[in-house]
């Protein structure tokens, strides 16, 4: 039961997009439209992926746009909600961390609208390679991705995925 004794209506902008969450693999070359719009290969899109809010992108802090789908919009919704009004420390920190973000859905062919500021805090102009990362996805301009992989040596990349399990 919600307020005033009614039920909770569904939430409009998010019909059927908490089912069962997509593994975002494999790199695509793209490249960004008159518009900022990029096409999101059709494996990686879900039913309700047309909705408004569908999709998260996040700026990265090593160059990339990280691209959250709606099951880790809702577990990142639970955590902020959870931050106190008295606390303007962690306020002023979300408040910079989404400043930054974006919300968007795919059109009838699959294209998404980045946001210029989004868009030029990454750098990216009009190359884009789209690379899964399991949960997410990441959308990079293609040189900056290239110079950032190159910083890591193999022994290292081992090592990590070895912590990971893999």
């Amino acid at each position: 039961m919600g307020k005033n004794g009614g039920k909770w209506q569904k939430n409009k902008s998010m019909p059927e997009l908490l089912q069962e969450p997509n593994f975002y693999a494999g790199e695509f070359s793209k490249q960004l439209d008159e518009k900022r719009r990029v096409t999101i290969p059709a494996k990686w899109r879900f039913k309700g992926d047309e909705a408004e809010n569908s999709y998260l992108a996040i700026p990265t802090t090593y160059g990339s746009i990280s691209v959250m789908p709606p099951q880790m919009i809702a577990d990142l919704h639970s955590k902020i909600s959870k931050i106190s009004m008295a606390n303007p420390a962690k306020r002023k920190a979300l408040s910079k961390f989404l400043s930054k973000s974006c919300t968007f859905g795919c059109d009838k062919q699959g294209r998404i609208m980045l946001g210029e500021t989004i868009l030029s805090h990454v750098g990216i102009n009009k190359d884009v390679c789209l690379v899964g990362m399991g949960a997410t996805f990441e959308i990079w301009d293609p040189k900056a991705r290239e110079k950032w992989l190159g910083e890591s040596s193999e022994q290292d990349e081992i090592a990590l995925l070895e912590e990971l399990g893999l």
